[in-house]
């Protein structure tokens, strides 16, 4: 899946490219399934052109997961064959090259595991810059998707209250892990209040709600955006920088295997039904993970 310019959904073609190979550090796998994030469909509308130039024509995605079928060279504790979850490079493919990786915990789906990579790799990142503690409570903005799928079950293992805002379509959702929930619009922040004191705050969603983010917590630096550019207008930190990806593929095997860390695939699109995922992801109100399956 590439496109050649910049634009909605419909710039997306499914093309015959040459086979990728893996580089030095490096593994290729034939992929089963690819996460759907929304960092894909933004790099598709050319958003992110001055902090990350990309170079057209493109393929597409990050995330995903498959067997291993070639072993570059250096690489240790790995071998064909293997099932692997991990990020690379345009995993929106029948093969792909990964640049971290980690063995698929026993009995998860590839469809599943795909959707974890990026998603956990940014719960552990901005749990970590809020400064969060075990016995506070955390506000999560957005908190039904991926990113606050993985927020809220991290959270909750580490002892830490989570106070989630959801459609109403999706409050039993939040509820069934772990959080205490309340719609967003009108009201909202009145609602959180009669929920509790927030220590600290996420914004997911982009939605306009820093101001109010701000407020509730008495301190921008308690708060994170990873949604909204406009986040230092408000003195709040925008969290865009990937830290340790291969840290954050251990990390979420030991809690999928521990039971601690599930994040259900709410969609899953054919290679072709690629501008789908994308038109259905840039519309919110999703539940866990999409992805495309190979």
């Amino acid at each position: 899946m590439s496109f050649t310019e910049f634009g909605g959904p419909e710039v997306l073609e499914l093309v015959d490219a040459e086979e990728p190979h893996a580089g030095p550090g490096q593994v290729r796998i034939a992929v089963r399934a690819a996460g759907v994030n929304p960092v894909d469909w933004r790099i598709r509308e050319g958003q992110f052109q001055q902090i990350h130039p990309v170079e057209l024509p493109a393929g597409v995605g990050i995330d995903a997961a498959g067997v291993v079928d070639e072993v570059g060279e250096g690489v240790t504790g790995v071998e064909v064959g293997d099932p692997v979850f991990g990020e690379g490079t345009n995993t929106y493919a029948e093969f792909a090259v990964l640049r971290a990786w980690a063995r698929m915990p026993a009995g998860l789906p590839f469809d599943e595991a795909a959707g974890y990579p990026s998603v956990v790799e940014t719960a552990l990142r901005i749990l970590g810059q809020v400064g969060v503690q075990a016995g506070q409570t955390l506000l999560v903005s957005g908190a039904s998707g991926g990113v606050g799928s993985a927020v809220l079950q991290i959270a909750r293992h580490r002892g830490i209250a989570v106070i989630g805002t959801a459609g109403a379509a999706n409050q039993d959702y939040l509820r069934g892990l772990g959080a205490l929930a309340t719609t967003y619009g009108e009201g909202w922040v009145d609602r959180v209040r009669q929920l509790g004191r927030v220590d600290a705050a996420l914004d997911l969603a982009g939605s306009g709600v820093l101001r109010e983010l701000v407020e509730l917590t008495g301190d921008p630096q308690k708060v994170i955006s990873i949604a909204d550019p406009r986040a230092p207008e408000f003195g709040v930190r925008f969290s865009n920088e990937a830290g340790s990806m291969p840290d954050a593929l251990a990390a979420a095997a030991d809690l999928i295997a521990r039971g601690a860390l599930h994040i259900p695939v709410s969609a899953s699109y054919a290679l072709a039904g690629a501008a789908a995922a994308h038109a259905d992801s840039r519309a919110g109100h999703t539940r866990g993970r999409r992805v495309v399956v190979v």
